[in-house]
């Protein structure tokens, strides 16, 4: 049995060794981007095919062409991880929040109530629907994507909206399940 100590989550998953060389590389430029390489990429680490598919996912989603500014997409990932109460998507990506806002309170109050943040209303409709979504996504109506419509979100951005809410729903089901750690990089940053 591997000593898990050292891994990023619960699971006794440790990563290739060596890793394929395009994986070595990508985690190459994150520790030279960031610092460090991501616990999520860690966490993926043990199945290429795996870490592929999220990484290329995330990176249409979050970094992709879209209406939706990257501080608007990390906006809904710590709303969504809010409402699930996923530790390291609200650590992740409450730091995000911070960096793109350059307001180190941002990420925290959207973690807490993002109803206290002074926010515009085009923002505001959009994690009212996300959260919608992330709580009772059954009970989206006609009216709620109108709602969004009359905040100029076209039908993309409303697809693009109700994209990354869903992955993060996905991804902080997973981490729960796992126990994925955050690095502990993440606390310090952007305050």
């Amino acid at each position: 049995m591997t000593d898990t100590s050292s891994l990023p989550t619960a699971l006794d998953l440790p990563a290739l060794d060596p890793l394929p060389d395009d994986t070595q590389r990508y985690f190459d430029i994150c520790v030279e981007k960031l610092g460090f390489v991501p616990n999520v990429l860690r966490a993926y680490a043990f199945d290429k095919t795996k870490l592929d598919a999220f990484s290329a996912l995330y990176n249409d989603l979050m970094l992709g062409e879209s209406g939706l500014s990257k501080l608007e997409r990390e906006m809904i990932a710590v709303v969504v991880s809010s409402c699930n109460k996923c530790f390291y998507c609200l650590v992740a990506h409450g730091q995000a929040v911070r960096a793109l806002s350059g307001d180190p309170m941002l990420g925290e109050r959207l973690v807490m109530n993002w109803r206290t943040a002074d926010l515009p209303s085009r923002q505001r409709a959009m994690l009212a629907f996300a959260e919608k979504m992330t709580r009772s996504s059954a009970e989206i109506v006609e009216q709620d994507r109108a709602e969004l419509r009359a905040e100029g979100f076209s039908d993309r951005d409303i697809w693009d909206i109700g994209s990354v809410a869903g992955f993060f729903n996905m991804t902080n089901r997973l981490a729960s399940a796992t126990a994925m750690e955050p690095n502990a990089e993440y606390h310090g940053l952007n305050r």
